[in-house]
């Protein structure tokens, strides 16, 4: 019976986690939408398609960085079945 506790330190670490995958969905969201604004400003106009392809990036790497946490929080608070 010796099960660990969370600590507020790892209960962070869940929160941050789960806000990491929020903000990584919020990307994808909302590329679609600002996409035709980037592409108005002139000096931006020839660049959309590599513009586009970093804000994926940043969503799949915010997306699996939250992810991450996520399962090293629950494979740490997991108790050990080892003796």
């Amino acid at each position: 019976m010796d099960q660990k506790a969370p600590t507020p330190k790892n209960s962070a670490q869940m929160i941050w986690g789960c806000a990491l995958v929020l903000a990584g969905v919020g990307v994808f969201i909302r590329i679609p939408q600002v996409m035709p604004k980037i592409a108005q400003i002139e000096s931006f106009a020839n660049a959309t398609g590599v513009i586009r392809v970093c804000f994926y990036l940043m969503g799949i790497i915010l997306i699996g960085g939250g992810i991450q946490k996520v399962y090293r929080y629950v494979k740490s608070s997991k108790p050990d079945s080892n003796p």
